[in-house]
């Protein structure tokens, strides 16, 4: 019978934990989001393709060689013998040639350079990415618990109501108050079952809006984002207070933000192909060597078997119609511009940051004031309650008073997650 028992439970067990979903907190969903995101993997394969590109680039200080090899038939008169007629003979040939830059003031330097830096500006990019991803996904974990919160106020919401029409049927039957007190009742009852259910829908549709931006692919959803609930009276005591102020902040944001060492990064990149087009002006010095070896019977007297040739060259265009002074002045104008956007770059972020750390204190004020209007409502809900309770208000009073002290808790809640989500974006802002 123990055995049987122990055995009942072990299934049990097992069938609770196949039912059970996956608990994620805020890191476990940026640990996710930073394995199963799209964009994330995008902008990954954009830097990993754009060190390829620098690869390439830098190959041109490498020497190239060159391998042919063929194998047929020729054919030619018998010059040699005096002869009109045609001979013909298997040819096997060989050729390995080799080409070593030595010097071309620039130009492969400069454009080795320039792919060099648009890849560390592609890290970078990526780097301000994965910081927006941990904005976006921490945005979404605290718009989840928003609306669970809100899922909660709306439930005491019905509960109040439910107690409401309970009370008002009684004072009827009794002959203290009239049927319109019951019909009132029925009605705020549905408007708060239909609040709920907007809530409840509202949850889901917060859980669908943090699946995309981790990530998550089924079609059903196997987890819970991990919460707790909230002590509703203590709230604004609970808040962290930021450890920086603004002009820190700031000053952070231009260390830290990857925006800005990505536009750095296309400075040099500008420079560098500012370099590369100046060069094409001189000559490109190289050195070359090739070495061709023929393998033929009929024409082995006249045909030379090995054969090699080394040389130092010189290339140099002298006239292009204009192209290079053109290219030239328009790689210094993106120089220019690259500059100017960098300033932009540090004014826009001043500003974002300045914003944000504005939002975070004006809604932790927000919650404080929330706070205090939770308290007030409540003791004014309960008085209304007194006053319907002894005949000295009517039902519409009531409501009221229970109404405000609902949409008061709704508002703290909302004014709570609101500034979590504040400090998210201040520290995307200063490029944590």
């Amino acid at each position: 019978m123990k055995s049987n028992i122990l055995k009942y439970l072990g299934v049990a067990g097992l069938i609770l934990n196949l039912s059970a979903n996956d608990i994620y907190t805020v890191d476990d969903l940026i640990l996710k989001s930073l394995e199963s995101s799209p964009s994330l993997e995008i902008s990954k394969s954009n830097y990993e393709a754009s060190r390829s590109r620098y690869d390439t680039a830098f190959a041109g200080y490498l020497p190239k060689v060159d391998l042919h090899v063929s194998a047929g038939k020729a054919g030619m008169t018998d010059t040699f013998g005096g002869s009109e007629d045609m001979l013909d003979d298997t040819v096997i040939l060989g050729n390995l040639s080799l080409k070593q830059i030595i010097y071309d003031f620039g130009k492969t330097g400069g454009n080795s350079d320039s792919f060099k830096y648009d890849s560390t500006s592609f890290k970078f990019q990526n780097i301000q990415d994965i910081s927006d991803k941990k904005r976006d996904v921490k945005e979404g974990y605290y718009n989840v618990l928003n609306a669970i919160a809100l899922i909660s106020v709306q439930e005491e919401n019905v509960k109040l109501n439910k107690a409401q029409l309970y009370r008002s049927q009684k004072y009827f039957e009794a002959g203290i108050r009239t049927k319109i007190d019951v019909s009132d009742a029925k009605v705020t009852l549905i408007q708060a079952k239909l609040e709920l259910k907007r809530a409840e829908y509202n949850l889901r549709l917060a859980y669908a809006a943090l699946d995309e931006t981790v990530g998550f692919t089924e079609l059903t959803r196997k987890y819970e984002v991990y919460s707790k609930a909230l002590d509703l009276d203590n709230l604004y005591t609970s808040l962290d207070t930021y450890p920086l102020d603004l002009k820190e902040s700031i000053i952070s944001a231009y260390e830290n933000r990857a925006i800005l060492k990505k536009q750095e990064s296309q400075i040099q990149s500008s420079i560098a192909k500012e370099d590369q087009r100046s060069s094409a002006y001189y000559p490109s010095f190289y050195f070359n060597a090739d070495y061709t070896k023929q393998s033929v019977d009929t024409f082995k007297e006249f045909t030379p078997e090995d054969q090699w040739q080394a040389s130092v060259n010189l290339d140099w265009n002298i006239y292009e119609g204009g192209s290079t002074s053109t290219q030239t002045q328009e790689t210094k104008i993106n120089t220019s511009i690259s500059n100017a956007t960098l300033i932009d770059f540090k004014l826009s972020i001043k500003k974002e940051t300045t914003q944000a750390y504005l939002n975070v204190y004006k809604n932790k004020d927000s919650v404080e004031l929330a706070q205090s209007l939770v308290e007030v409502s409540s003791e004014k809900f309960d008085q209304a309650s007194k006053r319907y309770e002894h005949g000295l208000s009517d039902y519409i009073e009531l409501q009221q008073a229970r109404q405000g002290y609902i949409d008061a808790k709704a508002s703290l809640v909302i004014d709570y997650y609101t500034y979590y989500i504040a400090i998210a974006y201040l520290d995307n802002a200063m490029g944590k």
